[in-house]
């Protein structure tokens, strides 16, 4: 892995959000073999998305961030930045949920604010592994050999392991509103495409800009935390809560003991 550390932050980016968008397509690519996924795997997968996402925003973004030297005092910069992640995505939920009527062409209301939904909350996924390479890069003089980049490889690694059943997420209602397997296909992996350029934009950011790299971080974990509470929590609760609550234990344990051991 010596030669990934050895790139510039926005090519272990660029790299990191390829087997991200890839992850996507091969959760969307389950459309062609089923029409409808097991409810209990389903379930179990998307609460272990929310734990460790939940754990990535704080050990992978968080952490960095109040670490991170910042102009104004530290508690401010991390809340402020936070707080205006999290109202990025509740803004653009409620921008979505008024002009969902232009969007009947994906299928019903529910299916199409449910895919603009994905796609836009992928855009602060991607940026926020690509400020999170960000910060590793310009930390590597205190981490030498490359283990100031992993924090960014394990987020890119949670995210990629819940862009697996938020593809098949987007694909099946499609599917199951009559679109052919192919359409459901192509949109749903259109929706995980955004994260390349998001995560790329983000590195190269953070990076030109050292003095926005705590805001970008916090902001990052704010658009995290609030796209947990908008769509994963509600999606896999509705289901099975035992089995969320099980995916989301084991999901946060599973991301906080590699970042810990491996941070």
């Amino acid at each position: 892995m010596q030669w990934f550390f050895a790139l510039d932050a926005w090519l272990q980016a660029l790299l990191a959000s390829l087997v991200m968008y890839a992850m996507t397509t091969l959760g969307a690519a389950c459309v062609f073999f089923s029409r409808r996924p097991n409810a209990n795997v389903l379930t179990v997968l998307l609460g272990a998305s929310a734990g460790i996402m939940i754990a990535a925003s704080f050990f992978s973004l968080l952490l960095p961030a109040i670490e991170a030297e910042s102009t104004l005092p530290t508690y401010l910069t991390v809340t402020l930045g936070f707080f205006l992640g999290g109202a990025f995505l509740v803004a653009s939920d409620a921008l979505l949920s008024h002009t969902q009527h232009t969007f009947r062409a994906i299928g019903d209301k529910r299916t199409a604010l449910l895919y603009f939904a994905v796609t836009l909350h992928n855009i602060p996924e991607g940026m926020a592994v690509g400020v999170a390479f960000a910060a590793g890069a310009a930390g590597e003089s205190l981490s030498p050999g490359g283990g100031a980049a992993i924090a960014g490889l394990l987020l890119a690694l949670g995210i990629a392991v819940q862009n697996f059943p938020e593809g098949m997420c987007v694909a099946f209602p499609m599917r199951a509103k009559g679109m052919s397997p192919l359409r459901s296909f192509l949109f749903a992996q259109g929706s995980g495409a955004v994260e390349v350029p998001a995560c790329v934009l983000g590195a190269l950011a953070a990076s030109a800009i050292g003095a926005l790299l705590p805001w970008a971080l916090a902001f990052s974990a704010g658009a995290m935390i609030a796209v947990v509470c908008s769509e994963l929590i509600p999606e896999c609760f509705s289901g099975n809560k035992t089995l969320a609550t099980a995916g989301v234990v084991v999901g946060f344990c599973l991301m906080m003991a590699l970042d810990v051991a491996l941070g």
